[in-house]
């Protein structure tokens, strides 16, 4: 077997047609991906299979390619633009004479160089642990060994067994400790509920510009950079809104073709945020020729994470290189579905705002609610509230209100008394927020009437 390098930053780039050859862009962004990572890229080998090698994925004569221009480079290491089985990574090691690894194992790197905060190394760990939990066979016949010694030999456990046995330990260990931060997580989540302040998520592919524009309208200082993956860890600052209102805006991590499902099973806690968030802000580079490709796998990502039933609004950022002037499209009821600006130079940053305060909902809300004998005490605190402007009794025996009240006091007490959407008209003050979307999911079902 080999003696495994020190260090793998001079790396040999892999990317295989399956069926039609390599496309450009899947290869610039594979090598984005491996400098992102730190490593230096000294070339890049393609070409095209049927269907992939059982044994080694690229077959025999690719194999051998690969190796040879692995040696005359001074390759330590080979990574792979593909999902490689644990089989197909450890026979590659074998063949290439050096370090493998697929396309998981470089964005699990990359996110092990980039979590800054608790509870991202704790994920990251637990993703990398999880990934390999099923690679232990690698290049160490080591591993094939029982403990030996005076006193220690015959039958006993593998170091292999050993080293399986403490990475289950040692994912428990994380579970447990990130189960008592998503508790933390989950009580601070309730006190922004219970306090009515709506959050806003941007999500997006990965270097599309969202901590740019996080913080062009936060004035935070997020990290920024022109790498994928800059960010990783979510941020959440407020935001001012039209009327005196306020939000909070969460910049979370980016999305990628093809992302780990050991990252997504990982992260759901950190993605959270997008998925109970009342907006989300699908920030998209215009100027990339393949967009309409990166939205398909961005909203692949939300469906997986549960978070595709959540409003968007498409920012096409970056819109100067792209030659389009700022503007916003909208739909037929005239709300705010695609808005073109600029994050670094600020050109366009009122219309999101604007669209953001517009969406959810204006200050004051102007409706009327239709309340049976059964809502006594709802129609009592309505009066209280000081909040009726008039009231009409119907032959049925019920009762329609017109209320004029602060949204924020209007949502709280119909969660309270439990009045359904069906009792509450739909007016111009909720065209953009959507009053039957927004009570449905706020407040529990009961039979009407």
């Amino acid at each position: 077997m080999f003696e495994r390098p020190r260090s793998g930053d001079r790396a040999l780039l892999v990317r295989l047609g399956i069926g039609a050859p390599a496309q450009q862009e899947e290869l610039s962004e594979f090598s984005a991906l491996a400098r992102s990572a730190g490593a230096s890229v000294l070339g890049v080998i393609s070409g095209t299979r049927r269907a992939p090698d059982p044994r080694l994925f690229v077959g025999e004569g690719k194999a051998q390619e690969i190796r040879e221009q692995a040696e005359r480079l001074g390759a330590d290491v080979v990574l792979f633009d593909h999902a490689l089985s644990p089989s197909q990574e450890r026979n590659l090691e074998a063949a290439l004479k050096c370090r493998v690894l697929d396309r998981a194992g470089l964005i699990l790197d990359i996110f092990a160089q980039r979590a800054r905060s608790f509870e991202g190394k704790l994920q990251v760990e637990l993703a990398q642990l999880r990934h390999i939990s099923t690679r232990l066979v690698r290049g160490w016949t080591h591993l094939e060994r029982q403990k030996g010694g005076i006193g220690l030999r015959g039958p006993g456990e593998t170091q292999l067994e050993t080293d399986r046995r403490l990475i289950g330990n040692k994912i428990k260990t994380l579970n447990a400790r990130l189960e008592k931060v998503l508790t933390q997580r989950e009580t601070t989540r309730r006190e922004r509920k219970r306090a009515e302040i709506p959050t806003v998520a941007l999500v997006g592919y990965t270097n599309a510009g969202k901590s740019t524009l996080f913080n062009r309208l936060t004035g935070a200082s997020a990290y920024v950079a022109n790498q994928l993956f800059a960010t990783l860890d979510p941020t959440l600052r407020r935001i001012d809104l039209p009327d005196a209102r306020y939000a909070l805006l969460a910049d979370t991590v980016g999305f990628v073709r093809d992302l780990p499902h050991e990252l997504v099973a990982a992260f759901r806690s950190t993605l959270q945020e997008a998925r109970e968030s009342a907006l989300l802000l699908h920030v998209i580079d215009a100027a990339d020729p393949n967009r309409s490709e990166r939205i398909e796998q961005v909203n692949a990502v939300l469906e997986e994470v549960g978070a595709a039933h959540i409003p968007q609004i498409e920012i096409f950022n970056k819109c100067d290189l792209a030659g389009t002037e700022p503007h916003t499209e909208f739909d037929g009821a005239h709300a705010a579905r695609r808005i073109w600006l600029s994050a670094q130079t600020g050109a366009g940053l009122d219309q999101v705002i604007d669209a953001m305060g517009r969406f959810l909902g204006p200050q004051t809300v102007h409706t009327r609610v239709l309340l049976g004998p059964q809502f006594g005490r709802a129609r009592a605190r309505f009066f209280d509230a000081g909040a009726v402007i008039g009231e009409h009794p119907l032959q049925t025996g019920e009762t329609e209100l017109e209320i004029s009240m602060p949204r924020v006091a209007f949502e709280h007490l119909c969660r309270n008394e439990g009045i359904p959407a069906e009792r509450i008209e739909p007016s111009l003050s909720y065209a953009c927020a959507d009053a039957d979307a927004f009570l449905q999911s706020h407040v529990p079902a009961i039979r009407a009437g």
